[in-house]
């Protein structure tokens, strides 16, 4: 058997045929909505020249993962008959699966004399390696660096260069705008905060990017842009809609209006001028820059119920800050990824951790947890635990606190778990109740010190 060169490593040569569609290739204006959860409207403007009567436009370079069932075509004196997404792209590889059982011409070189020869060859399987039938033998292509190249007289059927979409309409004659509009996984964007946390006049300095991100398989060019900050309910093949999750960084929700553009109930983000979306590629672009903002530094602890340990649990390092208007960042802050940095004693930033948010409204409150505390511990204890009746007990625990810093602390505490008609009977410090299943408590650490707390709790449990 002898050996030649792998057809996908070799030079095909493709005589394509005409055909009798009308080709939409150069978009005149393209816009793009970009969601949160990796979703997009495309609008692609063009130009059409229509023959009169039925005809098939096909609209190339359209998202190589658009949702054909999304695609609608509006244009004048124009209704829509049937539409196909060709989306087998060409490729050495491809374009030999799809030729199994037909002829091709396969050409040898003669590396010494430069000499050409020619055989008509049958493809008789394409999986792994090529297998064809010359004459009376059957032989194999390999990549061994000879001079091989196989030559179609036409392209497969339903084989593009580029993703195309097929819609075969019946139309009025004469040249007129038409818009192309569809969903498409594959383009998404999130958001990037940068925050630089001033300890000595407990501010906060914050930057916001978006991160935009196209694996759609094509390129927008010159695209008007908008980001949505906000997750369209989108249904599967299997009839299930994801469901949101809340974010824990909030610690109260905002009520404020700010003057930001909204879709329904979204926020929209539009990028300054239009841009090219290349595919493949990630573009950020500035959305945010705050300066001087209040906040502050803190740490908290959330114990679960009947929650200990033998070694004192470090307190979470934490940064508050608001999104109010009056006396904060004036913005609703779509979800994302903060990093947190803090000015050392020669006033350089220095990377400190990062949490996610979730999409923040104007004037919510916030509480960013950035790591476990080095200096600050709580060791929970459980004093006493008795049964008063069935289903009914009395729990004393007792919160011991440290602080090995040079400076005094306050720790927020909170437990956990009191659900149903929990209560508290006895508690060395007034605390509060923000939910019916924490109570929580500021309690004050001294330098270089300790400080405990003990609560009493009356539960069904």
């Amino acid at each position: 058997m002898r050996k030649i060169m792998s057809v996908t490593a070799g030079c095909l040569i493709l005589a394509i045929q005409a055909g009798s569609a009308v080709a939409a290739d150069t978009p005149d204006a393209v816009s793009l909505t970009i969601y949160a959860n990796n979703q997009a409207l495309v609008q692609d403007k063009r130009t059409i020249a229509f023959s009169g009567g039925r005809q098939r436009i096909e609209f190339r370079n359209v998202s190589a993962q658009i949702r054909p069932e999304t695609a609608s075509l509006v244009a004048g004196e124009m209704r829509v008959i049937e539409q196909n997404f060709d989306y087998d792209l060409l490729s050495p590889a491809k374009i030999m699966e799809n030729a199994v059982g037909q002829t091709v011409t396969l050409v040898r070189t003669n590396t010494a004399t430069g000499t050409e020869t020619r055989d008509i060859a049958k493809i008789l399987a394409a999986n792994g390696g090529v297998v064809l039938q010359i004459g009376d033998h059957i032989e194999v292509l390999r990549d061994d660096g000879l001079p091989v190249r196989v030559i179609f007289d036409h392209v497969p059927e339903n084989m593009r260069a580029d993703p195309t979409l097929s819609i075969t309409v019946d139309a009025h004659a004469g040249s007129r705008p038409a818009t192309l509009r569809y969903l498409t996984p594959g383009l998404g964007w999130r958001a990037d905060y940068v925050a630089v946390f001033d300890e000595a006049s407990s501010q906060i300095d914050l930057q916001g990017w978006v991160t935009l991100t196209n694996n759609s398989g094509t390129t927008y060019k010159n695209a008007a842009t908008v980001l949505v900050a906000g997750n369209p309910r989108l249904i599967d093949q299997n009839g299930f809609d994801g469901v949101s999750e809340n974010d824990s960084t909030i610690v109260e929700a905002g009520t404020e209006s700010g003057t930001r553009a909204r879709l329904g109930n979204y926020y929209l983000y539009p990028l300054a001028e239009p841009t090219t979306v290349a595919n493949m590629q990630t573009k950020q672009v500035g959305f945010l820059d705050v300066h001087g903002a209040p906040a502050t530094h803190g740490y908290e602890l959330r114990l679960g119920w009947l929650q200990t340990s033998e070694q004192a649990l470090s307190a979470a390092t934490v940064y508050k800050f608001s999104t109010s208007g009056t006396a904060g960042l004036g913005d609703q802050l779509p979800a994302g990824i903060v990093r947190l940095y803090l000015r050392d004693s020669k006033g350089e930033a220095q990377f400190v951790g990062e949490h996610g948010i979730g999409h923040t409204p104007m004037g919510s409150r916030l509480s960013i947890a950035t790591g476990d505390a080095f200096d600050v511990k709580v060791k929970p204890v459980i004093d006493s635990r008795t049964r008063v009746a069935n289903g009914h007990w009395r729990t004393s625990i007792r919160y011991s606190l440290s602080n090995a810093l040079p400076l005094a602390v306050t720790v927020d505490l909170k437990q956990a778990g009191l659900w149903g008609d929990s209560k508290i009977i006895n508690e060395s410090q007034k605390g509060t109740r923000p939910d019916a299943e924490t109570a929580q408590w500021q309690v004050l650490v001294p330098a270089n010190g300790k400080a405990e707390l003990t609560a009493t709790y009356d539960t069904r449990w």
